[in-house]
């Protein structure tokens, strides 16, 4: 990760290059919110909120006042914040009893919304700047509208068919909001919404208690009761933002760091120590053998992640074992020249959004989601919050650890990543969009680590993408040769999908090197 220079995807982006900070996310608008608060003397964990908030306005496609988060944050040693929220009291196994699986859209699918206390919780640790200055940018672009990016209006435009149709009155007010004349906004029209604005003000003035204990809670629950929700004020009023220890591998010489179950980044973590037995760099980063060791790496993790990883208080396997190094090794064993058909976890023993911010002392990696693109369809009345549906991924499955249960933490998608060297700061790194997280973050960790690429061109490099048994998904960048010898060892083979979208910032030789994927809408920007 020392050459700058190696640059083999060309997209007509360049690394960025800073000393005093840098910002990264998938929409300018909110890259330069945060870029607002460093010139105001503000640092990265003022820079990362109040990008964090903006996103909520920007790209409501993916995220919003309604949602989850979890940050890592480096201020000398590691921190991690789990801020999603648990379920309903009132979500029991008897309550959705005889579903096949909950429902996508509507209350059934909503937990207690988590990104409003992260934004609180780090600012209460870190925070230079007045909480209330931290949300003047998203404010402004609320109120005074904004010109919706190219991405973000696709994302918008593939959503009316999901929620156009809809005619229960509980989703009136979220169609009258992001619908407004029954078509989603087109790149480059202005969007805005006056709602929005006036509760982002009032979370800012009361640094978060009227969203969990005052008026904004009061709205939440009455509109929940009126048109059948589960969430009540007590539901709201228990949750708090949980500060948790990283979990980590590492992988070569590089130390990889992500938040522990619920989330799915372990995933990664796994999978890199599989490959770890691999010498992967000699081979060709466009090759089939390096395709093919990663991706059945990731399929047997996956296996695992999805029989054994939930609420740490369910977990029947304490998650440390399943970071065993011989464990990996037992698993690399299973990895041969064809595609496992059907991957089996082992017994071992014992919609979203990213950004990343630094500066000279903090660095912040952070990520917030509705979850499915908007999330439940379910908006407050008259305040812009849009609910998200991560009670979806909660499995029926009776005696599975993570069974939908009542004030439960469901196994959740988002994960922020961090690298270290030698218990140096290297810096954040993320990709978003669900299951490929942690395919995102393995393949980007690959190009950094065994094919030394700078951030940029690791973000910029082709992906695959792992669906289930043996079927992948390419991009169309990827070699025809590549896709051929992917069939012929029996893999399953469609070009094109959804392949995630990152940023990276790293610090080398006391440069911050700052990246965002030509993906996203989105920008990097270094001082």
């Amino acid at each position: 990760m020392q050459n700058l220079t190696r640059y083999p995807y060309p997209s007509g982006r360049r690394v960025i290059l800073g000393q005093r900070g840098a910002v990264a996310t998938s929409q300018p608008l909110a890259a330069l919110a945060g870029l607002e608060m460093l010139w105001a003397g503000g640092n990265a964990v003022d820079a990362a909120i109040a990008m964090a908030v903006a996103l909520t306005v920007v790209e409501p496609t993916s995220n919003g006042i309604g949602g989850d988060a979890f940050a890592l944050v480096w201020d000398g040693t590691l921190h991690g914040l789990n801020a999603s929220g648990k379920s309903p009291e009132q979500l029991t196994p008897e309550r959705v009893a005889g579903l096949e699986q909950i429902p996508q859209l509507g209350w059934l699918s909503v937990t207690v919304p988590g990104a409003v206390s992260a934004w609180r919780s780090l600012w209460q640790r870190w925070g230079k700047l007045p909480f209330e200055q931290l949300f003047e940018p998203a404010i402004r672009y609320a109120e005074q509208g904004y010109p919706v990016s190219p991405e973000t209006s696709l994302f918008w435009k593939r959503s009316e068919s999901t929620f156009l149709p809809l005619q229960q009155p509980e989703f009136a007010w979220f169609k009258q909001v992001f619908f407004p004349n029954e078509r989603a906004p087109a790149a480059g029209e202005i969007w805005r919404s006056a709602a929005h604005a006036e509760t982002l003000r009032a979370i800012a003035n009361s640094q978060g208690d009227e969203f969990y204990q005052g008026r904004l809670a009061q709205q939440i629950t009455d509109f929940a009761a009126e048109t059948g929700g589960l969430l009540t004020r007590a539901d709201l009023a228990a949750h708090q933002a949980d500060w948790v220890d990283p979990i980590s591998t590492t992988y070569r010489d590089v130390t990889v760091w992500e938040i522990p179950p619920n989330t799915q980044g372990i995933a990664t973590l796994m999978a890199l120590n599989i490959l770890e037995g691999v010498e992967l760099s000699r081979y060709p980063r466009e090759s089939v053998e390096n395709y093919h060791w990663q991706i059945e790496a990731l399929k047997l993790a996956f296996a695992d992640l999805q029989c054994h990883v939930a609420d740490p208080g369910w977990m029947r396997v304490n998650h440390q074992s399943l970071l065993d190094k011989p464990y990996a090794r037992d698993r690399c064993r299973l990895i041969g020249d064809t595609a496992i058909p059907l991957a089996q976890p082992g017994l071992p023993q014992g919609g979203t959004v990213y950004l990343a911010a630094a500066d000279e002392t903090l660095m912040v990696s952070f990520i917030q989601s509705n979850y499915m693109g908007f999330g439940s369809g379910i908006l407050v009345p008259g305040t812009g919050i849009a609910l998200h549906n991560r009670a979806i991924a909660f499995s029926l499955e009776a005696g599975h650890p993570n069974q939908v249960g009542s004030q439960k933490r469901p196994l959740h998608s988002i994960i922020p990543g961090f690298l270290t060297r030698a218990g140096q700061p290297l810096g954040p790194f993320g990709v978003m969009g669900g299951s490929m997280q942690p395919q995102g973050h393995l393949q980007v960790v690959v190009n950094l680590v065994d094919y030394g690429m700078n951030p940029q061109a690791a973000l910029d490099a082709p992906r695959w993408r792992f669906v289930e048994n043996n079927r992948v998904l390419l991009e169309h960048a990827v070699p025809e040769p590549v896709a051929t010898g992917l069939v012929e060892r029996q893999h399953t083979i469609r070009r094109g999908g959804f392949f995630g979208r990152g940023q990276i910032i790293l610090r080398q030789n006391g440069v911050l090197v700052a990246a965002s994927e030509p993906r996203a809408d989105g920008m990097a920007i270094a001082l």
